[in-house]
């Protein structure tokens, strides 16, 4: 453990400061115009998500992680690429929707509303919780107000409480038969408690860590197989059936690149490693060799997959990909990781990048072809790619052998 330095030939260099360049620059060009000109809705509040390829809104309805996720990006991007006020502002926006409409009596979030703030559906998503938390503690960084850390501070201590069955009333597994337990929190509270921590303080943080990585390293890494899968049973043991031998590639790679982060920030560069290895192996599990791009879903042992949208390709899992990929390039110096990236980008940028309109495309058939051309809906939102961009660009802008840390 320890700062290793490694030597990067300048070919190399060359290939990472280039790159942060075209990613700043079609952060800046593309997505943000696209969702800044497109999603604010002046009249009730929050953001439309639901538009078309050109920025027309096909549905008004709003999503509550959307909204979040979206406050989160603005204010983000006004801390760290430009201090623009109408980023700050748009922000605001959000946030101010969220306040008056986003929670039930009980502080839980709805998982989505009419345009106009009444709720549509109940909170049976915790994943609402954490982009709430999530946007309104970037707020806070950049705007300081107790209402939005209390906020943010009390709907993180609800989603720990909630934690070890957050669906609560609105789960429809049969008590006692299978239980099993899900990938997707601890994965997500990886990330969520280094985001938060300027809220949350060192202490809390420092505590948490150690059980949220024990829970992806330990429990979904399954190192026979070198890969994770997305639910294990309540004993942390494989379960021969549909949703214990499932695979979701770009889950495992996002949070691969979670833990990269925290083992930066604990100055572990063993965890590092070990996460850019998983990251590698899960991407050469999941690469389509004959039409390219990685799938949607996976079986652990290769069976029939249930999920008929298994060989898609999704935006998000790319540009996570993406991001993983320059993370561990910066971390390890491996240039496996770089050789993946411009293989992942060739790729990306090819297939889900529109040049006429702005923004990307979410969904293509297993062949690259759009799906349908829709800039955002239900689940897609201004997220993946503005962050993903932001993140590789910061990570190939670094003076490379500063932030790298090696283990042999």
């Amino acid at each position: 453990m320890g700062n290793v330095s490694f030597e990067i030939p300048a070919s190399d260099l060359k290939f990472t400061r280039d790159h942060s360049e075209i990613y700043y620059r079609e952060l800046k060009n593309s997505i943000l115009p696209f969702w800044f000109n497109h999603s604010g809705d002046r009249e009730h509040g929050g953001y439309f998500t639901c538009l078309t390829r050109e920025g027309n809104v096909y549905d008004t309805d709003k999503f509550i992680w959307l909204q979040g996720r979206q406050v989160w990006t603005f204010s983000t991007l006004y801390r760290v690429l430009e201090q623009k006020e109408e980023w700050k502002e748009f922000a605001q926006l959000g946030a101010r929707f969220l306040e008056q409409n986003g929670r039930d009596a009980k502080g839980n979030w709805f998982f989505s509303l009419q345009r106009d703030g009444k709720p549509l559906t109940q909170p049976h998503n915790i994943f609402s919780d954490c982009f709430a938390a999530m946007g309104f503690s970037a707020l806070h960084a950049i705007s300081p107000s107790s209402v939005h850390q209390k906020i943010a501070s009390d709907t993180f201590d609800n989603i720990l409480s909630r934690q070890h069955n957050w669906k609560g009333q609105y789960n429809k597994s049969y008590p006692g038969t299978r239980p099993m337990k899900n990938f997707t929190l601890p994965m997500i509270l990886c990330n969520l408690a280094l985001e938060m921590e300027h809220i949350l303080g060192k202490e809390k943080v420092d505590i948490l860590i150690p059980e949220v990585v024990d829970q992806v390293m330990n429990v979904f890494y399954r190192p026979d197989h070198g890969l994770i899968v997305e639910n294990v049973a309540a004993d942390n043991t494989l379960v021969d059936s549909f949703e214990g031998r499932i695979l979701n590639p770009g889950h495992a790679i996002e949070a691969m690149w979670f833990i990269m982060d925290i083992g930066k920030r604990t100055g572990n560069a063993a965890l590092i490693n070990a996460a850019k290895n998983i990251m590698l192996n899960t991407i050469e599990y999941a690469w389509d060799h004959e039409h390219g791009g990685l799938f949607y879903f996976m079986d652990l042992y290769q069976k029939p997959m249930q999920q008929l949208e298994w060989d898609q390709k999704l935006w998000w899992v790319h540009v996570e990909t993406l991001v993983g990929l320059a993370k561990g390039f910066v971390m390890t110096g491996d240039r496996e990781c770089l050789k993946w990236f411009e293989r992942v980008h060739a790729y990306t940028w090819e297939k889900f990048r529109d040049p006429h309109h702005g923004e990307w495309f979410g969904y293509l058939h297993r062949d690259g072809k759009p799906l349908n051309t829709a800039k955002g809906g239900k689940w897609k939102g201004c997220f993946h790619i503005p962050r993903g961009l932001l993140m590789v660009a910061k990570a190939f802008e670094t003076n490379l052998g500063d932030d790298q840390m090696n283990s042999n």
